[in-house]
């Protein structure tokens, strides 16, 4: 018995098919699966004071109470003018010295090399925990306590960042910085003035991620900082009393201020997608 060839071929495309449809069915569900956290807050902002928290999926009426609630307990502007101040700065500090490191370690051929990088990617590793205790201790010897400066100077660094683009100076053209060299510039003005206009992608990319992640830090904010009018997550924390939560307010100052942020995301994130396919990490 002779199977027909010429069935082969259809039967693999049927198939390839069919696992790309499958694969596309999981990746919608796991979408929706994340989005429904913020539906839920954006309905929860725009319904009527007295239905907050109802148990129905949609408000039964349409009401902006919530956000004048929100705007009169909490500085709105003033929360996204400060936090955006301090992601901006965290992100400018790490793009800088994850910059310099990643050349150092891309570009340079040194004694004991590949063991430095080994254990500088290796403090990623470390759980914030272990180094909170110094760092605030630090901080207040420094008298930078409720300070921006005491939320963005221990986080001056990023590993990732360095793992990040290091991965672009290793695929970065050898002949470019040999020809560089022969110019007679130095290493800071190569960088500054070959590497870096090459890389502007990766490096906006790169920009836009440690953005976005200082934006959502909660934590170390909310350590360092104790005005309600300071960021973005102590401004949030400020509505949680001992009489009790306005949900309402809560869900749309929350909603309020993520949309700067979701606004970024939204019309970058194809720079974010590219910096990792390029860089090679999975």
């Amino acid at each position: 018995m002779t199977t027909d060839p010429t069935t082969q071929p259809a039967t693999g495309f049927r198939t390839r098919r069919f696992e790309a449809f499958g694969g596309h069915l999981v990746l919608a569900a796991i979408a929706v699966f994340g989005l429904v956290p913020i539906i839920w807050m954006y309905l929860t902002a725009l319904r009527p004071r007295d239905d907050v928290l109802g148990q129905t999926v949609l408000p039964t009426g349409i009401s902006l109470d919530n956000l004048r609630a929100a705007a009169h307990l909490l500085p709105l502007g003033s929360l996204i003018g400060n936090t955006a101040l301090m992601a901006a700065g965290v992100a400018a500090c790490q793009l800088f010295t994850a910059l310099l490191a990643s050349y150092a370690f891309g570009r340079w051929h040194f004694r004991g090399q590949r063991v430095l990088f080994l254990i500088f990617v290796a403090t990623w590793l470390v759980p914030f925990q272990v180094t909170m205790l110094p760092n605030y201790v630090l901080l207040s010897d420094l008298g930078w306590l409720n300070t921006l400066t005491g939320v963005i100077v221990p986080q001056i660094t990023a590993p990732f960042a360095v793992l990040l683009l290091r991965q672009h100076m290793r695929s970065f053209p050898r002949e470019l910085l040999d020809a560089a060299r022969m110019d007679g510039r130095s290493h800071w003005n190569t960088l500054w003035t070959v590497v870096v206009p090459s890389l502007r992608g990766p490096l906006a990319a790169l920009a836009i991620l440690l953005f976005v992640t200082a934006w959502n830090e909660y934590f170390w904010p909310l350590l360092v900082l104790s005005k309600p009018d300071s960021v973005v997550q102590i401004g949030l924390r400020s509505l949680i009393t001992e009489t009790g939560t306005d949900y309402g307010a809560m869900m749309a100052a929350a909603g309020a201020l993520c949309l700067p942020i979701l606004a970024v995301y939204i019309l970058l994130q194809r720079q974010v997608v590219n910096a990792f396919v390029r860089s090679g990490l999975k």
